[in-house]
């Protein structure tokens, strides 16, 4: 079929009414921009060792956890009956909720303490530095490190020696821990660990008490005893510590060279109460007025009690709050570095702005900075939760054996359970099951707000 030209002259060509030609069909391209099996060969390694490595594990701790300790028989549910009536895996979920509300919160404040603060000083890339390090460090060596701080021994534990040290700033600490009179000195014992004197205090009669069994740290930079003078219408005596080395002394007699026992309290009593009390001298002597005349003489407990040692950190009752402030220690850094990435991202005309118009910095922070930021703190909130469900290593390092069943956790009871002294994997199969179901909605809330942020 041929068209005319304008000049009338045909021309061999399509009607105006025919179809468009058609184009030859293009190969469709996979996501790589090639074959699809190509892509799929890539994806191959990745997609074996995610089988072998996560895939087929789970499915043999679900299997595993039907059957009994030895493997062969098959029992349904009974462990996972015996889970949840065991003392000790009850303790572990306890714990683990414990974890998961304290540590994520903890964490998340400290790191936008931080980043907040690392605006507004000048040291602020030494201060990142710094609060970030504990990162550097591995779990076990952290464990270790913890473990000394809270050693109870405030000579050796820097949790305790601080503690102590502010303790013992408001409280004078007792003068000779342990010591205590002659079984024949005349004093009686209380139960409570005082010591009073059989006979009654004259005025102008010194009343001497003889004591014993002093440390040698509290007696070595003491002074050497003096005879308390009489005094007319006073109490007087001397407190000494009737020892002399190569047993060439006498029993109640202050003799030479013996040492004066110093700072110690001492009461006079009638009728069960005090009416007057007074402290011994750097020689140990003591005056005590008119008013004590007839009085018994009692040492208070408080002057032989144990010195303050401080908190037992590593006890039934502080460890797991001791264990997570560890953990709070090492990853307050991780908080605070996303946090401050997240701030650096916030508008400052908004602050600025909000200033303008009068807000406080409280204001300025509760109203713009923490809503503006609400995405990366529940970032880093949800990590720190995934990451708490499966602690382990601080627990199993830092608490010592008689308070480990007080601080257990899941990942803990998991691993004696399988590997302990009583092994039985079919109900440790069981507690990794229950670990991973107590994971999974942390992992699907994560994933859907990845997913929220990434189509916007």
């Amino acid at each position: 079929m041929s068209t005319a030209t304008p000049d009338g002259a045909a021309t061999p060509g399509r009607a105006p009414s025919d179809p468009p030609a058609a184009t030859p069909a293009r190969k469709k391209k996979g996501v790589l921009g090639t074959r699809p099996w190509l892509a799929a060969v890539f994806l191959l390694p990745a997609l074996a060792l995610l089988g072998a490595l996560v895939v087929y594990p789970i499915g043999y701790s679900v299997y595993r956890s039907f059957f009994d300790a030895s493997g062969d028989g098959f029992i349904g549910l009974d462990n996972y009956q015996e889970m949840f009536s065991d003392d000790a895996t009850k303790t572990a979920i306890k714990n683990n909720i414990i974890w998961l509300i304290l540590a994520p919160t903890v964490s998340t404040a400290l790191g936008l303490i931080f980043a907040v603060l690392t605006e507004r000083i000048r040291w602020a890339t030494a201060f990142k530095l710094i609060v970030f390090m504990p990162m550097a460090i591995s779990m076990l060596a952290a464990g270790i490190i913890f473990r000394l701080v809270y050693e109870q021994d405030p000579d050796k534990g820097v949790a305790n020696a601080l503690w102590v040290s502010v303790h013992d700033s408001f409280t004078e600490p007792p003068p000779f821990p342990g010591a205590h009179p002659r079984p024949d000195a005349g004093l009686t014992a209380s139960p409570g660990g005082a010591y009073t004197t059989e006979a009654t205090a004259k005025a102008g009669s010194p009343a001497s008490i003889p004591l014993v069994a002093a440390k040698r740290d509290d007696i070595s930079g003491a002074r050497t005893a003096a005879r308390a003078e009489p005094e007319a219408g006073k109490v007087t005596g001397t407190v000494w510590f009737d020892f002399t080395r190569g047993g060439l002394g006498e029993r109640g007699v202050i003799d030479k060279g013996e040492k004066a026992m110093a700072d110690l309290r001492i009461e006079a009593v009638k009728d069960g109460k005090v009416v007057a009390e007074t402290t011994t001298a750097a020689d140990g002597t003591y005056r005590l007025p008119a008013a004590a005349e007839g009085a018994q003489l009692r040492l208070p407990a408080w002057n032989f009690s144990e010195p303050y040692n401080g908190v037992d950190w590593l006890g039934p009752s502080f460890v797991t709050p001791a264990i997570i402030g560890s953990y709070v220690w090492i990853w307050a850094g991780f908080a605070m570095v996303l946090i401050a990435a997240g701030l650096a991202g916030v508008p400052r005309e908004l602050m600025e702005a909000a200033r303008m118009d009068g807000a406080s910095e409280w204001q300025v922070f509760r109203r713009i900075t923490v809503p503006l930021l609400a995405p990366v703190l529940s970032v880093v909130v949800v990590t720190l939760m995934i990451n708490v469900m499966k602690i382990f290593d601080l627990v199993y390092i830092i608490a010592p054996g008689p308070s480990q069943d007080d601080a257990n956790v899941l990942a803990l009871q998991l691993f004696q359970s399988s590997f302990g002294t009583d092994v039985n994997q079919g109900l440790g199969s069981a507690i990794a099951v229950l670990l991973l179901l107590l994971v999974l909605p942390v992992m699907f809330f994560n994933i859907r707000r990845i997913r929220r942020e990434s189509h916007r």
